[in-house]
């Protein structure tokens, strides 16, 4: 059992870590580049890097942990992220910083697709989704800090860097206590033994439960990517925006562990439903009021609080949907759906910034909302795997 505890406060420091690196690298780069007369789309396609690592990874994640386990996938990822946080300073240039994020991308993708994929395995029914909801916590906790490190800028450009470089080693070194273990194998696994039929079959019993993490993709990179830009160009200084920006994720720490402990009890799609309806009211009142600091402050902690934990929803309600064999599969399905909103959301929302300099951006995120929530509250609830057999959901 101490094994256990250790092994799982360990994975939540490193998920820590991943999201105040994640917090900081979307608004600072954003900053750096408006400040260097990029333009709002090229700054929102600049942001795409990261989750283009994710995508180029994700097919190649499930055989690898199979065979060599969670432990070796996540020390591998980790350092692939503090290297690339390191060489940052070396060189100011947009393709060298482009292909870091790439990098760093395909990292953190290791370092969530193992600590990720352990949690779920390893946890009980009935409290899975208080398990994974922590995991959504200390992430959400690390990207409200993540921001508040553009204000070092004015210091120094490297400080950032190297400093989020510093506290990623030390967090990564405590997987050296930490025992490895191999994700489990049955006859599902068996007889299909090919990575992208088992990402069709987990796409096509538990597609629904995909839309959450794109949803929440779409939101992180638009709020941390495009909101600075389009920020500065109503009106608010870099060091209210990076006062603002966070609020987002820290409302989602008031909140992850409740719902997921509420959704454990009533049910993931009843919460899903409700929260996004919630996010999407919040939202249209922040087009009205995004001349107000103050409104601004309020109405991304409320949309926090509500929609910031539908990415931990939805991996728990696909967990519900899939059986074990096919979580690895599952898992990665919820990393490339995050990544596809996350690349959708900067360059939409920069391309929207150029042609409607009039418009409120706000007006992209209640869309994207809107578009996720409806299949979500159509689809017929089913029992989860685990109390019937494996059939499509209706």
């Amino acid at each position: 059992m101490l094994r256990k505890n250790f092994r799982f406060s360990v994975l939540i420091l490193l998920v820590t870590i991943s999201g105040f690196t994640q917090g900081m690298l979307l608004p600072l780069i954003a900053v750096i580049l408006e400040q260097s007369g990029i333009s709002s789309s090229i700054n929102g396609l600049h942001a795409t890097g990261l989750y283009i690592g994710v995508l180029i990874a994700s097919p190649f994640m499930e055989k690898p942990i199979r065979r060599i386990g969670y432990k070796p996938m996540i020390m591998l990822g980790g350092a692939l992220v503090f290297l690339s946080l390191f060489l940052f300073p070396f060189w100011e240039s947009l393709w060298f910083w482009f292909m870091l994020r790439v990098t760093i991308g395909i990292g953190d993708h290791m370092l969530h697709f193992g600590t990720q994929t352990w949690i779920t395995s390893t946890s009980p029914e009935h409290n899975r989704g208080r398990n994974i909801a922590l995991y959504g916590v200390f992430f959400g906790l690390g990207f409200t800090l993540g921001p508040l490190m553009t204000r070092l800028v004015s210091i120094h450009v490297s400080i950032p860097f190297l400093l989020s470089a510093a506290f990623s080693v030390i967090v990564w070194s405590l997987m050296f206590w930490v025992r490895n273990e191999i994700p489990e194998e049955d006859e599902e696994y068996s007889t299909s033994s090919n990575s992208f039929k088992r990402f069709a079959k987990a796409w096509q019993y538990a597609w629904v439960a995909f839309l959450p993490p794109l949803g929440y993709g779409f939101l992180e990179a638009t709020l941390h990517g495009n909101f600075p830009v389009y920020g500065m160009r109503i009106g608010h200084d870099v060091d209210t925006l990076s006062l603002i920006i966070p609020t987002f994720a820290a409302g989602s720490l008031i909140s992850q562990l409740p719902l997921g402990i509420l959704s454990d009890r009533i049910g993931r799609k009843k919460v899903l439903v409700a929260v996004m309806l919630a996010g999407i009211v919040c939202f249209g009142l922040a087009s009205f009021y995004e001349q107000s600091v103050a409104w601004l402050i309020t109405l991304f902690t409320l949309a926090g609080i509500f929609v910031g934990s539908i990415f931990s929803l939805g991996i728990s309600y696909m967990t519900d949907i899939l059986p074990k064999s096919l979580l690895p599969a599952g898992n990665i399905m919820c990393g490339i759906s995050f990544s596809v909103g996350s690349i959708i959301g900067p360059y939409l929302g920069g391309v929207y910034i150029d042609l409607f300099p009039n418009a409120s951006f706000f007006h992209v995120i209640t869309t994207m909302l809107i578009i996720l929530v409806i299949p979500i509250l159509l689809k017929k609830e089913t029992s989860s795997y685990n109390q019937k057999s494996l059939s499509p959901t209706q």
